[in-house]
């Protein structure tokens, strides 16, 4: 028997990795953490094999807590960052994880795991000291607390408008036009859902769907679509917006 350590400060996310683990490793014992002073007390509990961290958790983070297995386990770090802390990882972790966690990308990470578990016990490890310590450096400025967008610059007929970022309902995206709409009405910006998606504060924005991030505190409730898709109706809105599939764990209690 297997046993893996997941550790997020999130609980639906913690719960959506657990339950695709449970599909693609039906064998494997996961214990779950809420933050990684937790993390610590239960893998010294149940010595797991295998460790998914969250990098960014309060108090104790994930780096840390991997500094703290050490070499005991293979560590696979979970992230909502896919730019620079992407390259990071890969200069030495057994593997990482973007947040939403994509069934078949998973899959692939099982798969390494296995066999890294399978392999000789005298086989080569990481380093893991001097591979954290690099991870983090370069993801200190990331993980360090940052100013989210306050206003954002849009484009209303031949008026270029600055709307702050509290009226905001959603912002939806198409092949060529980005809009956000707010309390004053709909307007054209610049930026990218992607890029708005690292702007926003993630405490009151969601992406969920690729084209479309919403205001959580606009949304009245959540109902489940056909096949693997909801929507979101909206307070005071008739207009709804389309939750796809890699985002509807955000939503599965509503």
């Amino acid at each position: 028997m297997t046993n893996a350590l997941i550790a997020d400060d999130e609980p639906l996310l913690r719960e959506r990795l657990a339950s695709l683990l449970k599909n693609l490793w039906p064998e494997l014992l996961v214990t779950q953490a809420r933050n990684g002073r937790e993390a610590v007390e239960l893998f010294d509990q149940n010595e797991p094999q295998v460790a998914f961290l969250d990098v960014h958790m309060p108090g104790m983070n994930g780096i840390e807590v991997a500094r703290c297995i050490g070499g005991r386990a293979q560590v696979v770090f979970v992230t909502a960052f896919d730019q620079y802390a992407v390259e990071a990882f890969r200069q030495g972790a057994i593997d990482y994880l973007v947040k939403p966690i994509e069934e078949q990308r998973l899959a692939e990470t099982v798969q390494r795991l296995r066999g890294r578990l399978q392999a000789p016990a005298h086989a080569p490890q990481p380093e893991w000291e001097t591979t954290l310590e690099r991870m983090a450096l370069q993801l200190r400025d990331k993980l360090a607390p940052r100013p989210w967008l306050k206003w954002i610059k849009a484009s209303v007929g031949a008026t270029v408008r600055l709307i702050p970022v509290e009226q905001v309902i959603y912002v939806k995206s198409d092949n060529k036009y980005t809009m956000v709409v707010w309390e004053g009405g709909e307007a054209l910006i610049r930026k990218t859902i992607r890029e708005l998606a690292d702007e926003l504060d993630p405490e009151r924005f969601a992406q969920v769907h690729r084209s479309a991030i919403v205001c959580l505190d606009r949304v009245s409730h959540f109902t489940h679509g056909p096949g693997d898709s909801g929507e979101l109706h909206l307070k005071d809105r008739s207009d709804k917006v389309t939750v796809s599939r890699s985002y509807l764990h955000l939503f599965q209690q509503m």
